[in-house]
């Protein structure tokens, strides 16, 4: 098997290579752009799948592709295009719970035919200052983000909390994705919710039931 990230994400690629499988990440050129009022659940899935049949190139390639989108109010919140609309995001987002969704797709041999997985999690924003947000959007960390945000980043510290899976909002839930690979046959030879929490520095109280989930392809 080769496998091939469909992304260039540093946060994905951390994420893919805790499990120890090698890849090679290829940039995907699909065009992102969702239009108003689509339903978030239907975007997400549609963009992993358009992110992974535009980096196909040769038969025999496994390819592995994902969309992360934060959704308030059931309405879809893009990556801002800079400071201004990352002030704005943030601002709505501050003191709220909103959902994060990430699509996987995983297509294999030579029919285009995939499997893939869907993860939700519900983000607890804390009610940071101004003069947070401020330092925060100087720093530039918000660009190329859904939402405009890091949860993982150590001086702004977003959020108060998730409920879900915290990998998730990151953009690459490594247990849906363990999930989706085993159905394959090919299942990690680690821990997985082991790495990612220690990666992480998290306690993570929703894998067991991850592992249940059925996959639909």
């Amino acid at each position: 098997m080769k496998l091939v990230l469909a992304s260039t994400s540093p946060r994905r690629n951390e994420l893919l290579r805790l499990l120890g499988i090698p890849f090679e990440k290829r940039p995907s050129n699909a065009d992102e752009t969702h239009p108003r009022d689509v339903d978030a659940v239907q975007y997400v899935q549609k963009m992993a799948r358009q992110k992974g049949f535009a980096v196909a190139r040769a038969d025999g390639e496994w390819i592995l592709s994902g969309d992360t989108i934060v959704a308030l109010d059931g309405r879809v919140v893009g990556k801002p295009a800079d400071e201004a609309e990352a002030f704005e995001t943030l601002r709505a987002l501050r003191g709220r719970a909103h959902d994060v969704y990430t699509a996987l797709c995983l297509r294999t041999g030579t029919d285009d035919e995939t499997v893939e997985t869907l993860c939700a999690t519900d983000v607890h924003m804390r009610d940071y200052s101004e003069e947070d947000l401020a330092a925060y959007v100087a720093s530039g960390d918000y660009r190329d983000k859904a939402g405009g945000y890091a949860i993982q980043h150590q001086r702004f510290h977003p959020c108060t909390g998730v409920t879900g899976c915290y990998a998730n909002v990151m953009g690459l839930p490594l247990c849906h994705l363990a999930v989706l690979l085993k159905s394959v046959g090919c299942e990690p030879n680690v821990d997985v919710p082991q790495v990612c929490q220690q990666y992480n520095g998290i306690t993570c109280d929703v894998y067991p039931q991850i592992y249940r989930k059925e996959i639909t392809g």
